[in-house]
């Protein structure tokens, strides 16, 4: 008989999708994303549906829509996944990042 392995050993969609952003590195400090931003929220919203939020280190930070694509671009890639919503916060051009970004 076959024994299903433990609840420790599955991630979720999200940890997937969290796991997978790791190998995205910050030009600026050489960390991953995942290291480097301060605020950086993944969490399923629906089957398959991943949502994203994050906070650029600066409001000014001139990477911050680089970033954004990034994150859906890697996102998209897990197993899983259908869709991805970015959204970034605390940004003085936050509402045209994430109007292109989710196109």
């Amino acid at each position: 008989m076959l024994s299903r392995p433990s609840r420790c050993c599955i991630l979720s969609l999200a940890e997937k999708v969290r796991e997978k952003l790791r190998s995205f590195r910050d030009p600026a400090t050489g960390l991953s994303i995942v290291e480097s931003q301060a605020m950086l929220i993944v969490k399923e919203v629906d089957e398959g549906v991943i949502q994203i939020e994050f906070i650029p280190s600066s409001p000014y930070n001139p990477m911050a829509y680089s970033y954004a694509m990034a994150l859906k671009a890697i996102s998209s890639k897990v197993e899983g996944v259908k869709k991805v919503v970015v959204f970034c916060k605390n940004h003085v051009m936050a509402e045209r990042i994430n109007e292109e970004v989710n196109r």
